[in-house]
């Protein structure tokens, strides 16, 4: 892993916002920088190396492959990562949240006791 997708996976595997996501993410032919299964959101760290010769391109197929499969690719620059890492987290965590949807809300409180009305 490069050094901004280790600064990045420091933060992900705290769960924030009570997702879960994994790193080196196996998805067809592809292996994703990092992946949440519940928002079907791939997470990319682009380097400068994605900007060169035919990387845009075949990042290009990979998304496309992905939407596909309902899956949403968001692309992050490396530098990005480095600068504003909780910027960054937050960002994620607002994407997670919109394509998970109204079920994925964090408890407010304590849950209610047995009996009570939900």
């Amino acid at each position: 892993m490069s050094p901004p997708e280790i600064i990045l996976w420091q933060r992900l595997r705290q769960r924030p916002g009570g997702f879960k996501f994994r790193r080196q993410h196996p998805a067809g032919g592809y292996v994703l920088d990092f992946f949440c299964s519940e928002a079907r959101l791939a997470i990319e760290v682009d380097g400068m190396a994605h900007d060169m010769g035919n990387a845009p391109r075949a990042d290009e197929m990979r998304d496309s492959w992905l939407r596909m499969r309902n899956v949403q690719t968001l692309r992050i620059p490396a530098s990005d990562v480095s600068r504003s890492p909780d910027q960054v987290i937050e960002w994620i965590v607002n994407n997670c949240v919109e394509r998970a949807g109204p079920l994925h809300q964090p408890p407010a409180g304590p849950p209610p006791r047995s009996g009570e009305d939900v």
